[in-house]
């Protein structure tokens, strides 16, 4: 696992409590693509691509919108070094 996956994995860990959490990366699909050779070019790593599977009771009560907006908050600065992440997240 590299060093933004891990920090991912760590925040959202002490964030939300997850019964689940994923962190895939996959950024080796996306080499060839022109927007994460331009996320490398502007100082990113090699990691750019991420899904994110995520489950925890503190989503209880939140909708779509309000569970993504809190990952993103959890996440901080790390989401200025991703190109992209998508987000599976369920309540439980």
């Amino acid at each position: 696992m590299g060093i933004i996956a891990a920090a991912i994995k760590e925040k959202l860990e002490q964030s939300f409590n997850p019964s689940q959490l994923v962190v895939v990366d996959e950024s080796h699909q996306h080499a060839g693509h022109a927007g994460a050779a331009a996320h490398q070019a502007a100082g990113g790593s090699a990691e750019s691509h991420f899904t994110v599977k995520i489950t925890s009771e503190k989503f209880q009560g939140m909708n779509r919108l309000a569970r993504h907006r809190a990952v993103i908050e959890a996440l901080g600065e790390t989401v200025d070094k991703i190109h992209a992440i998508s987000f599976d997240i369920e309540a439980e």
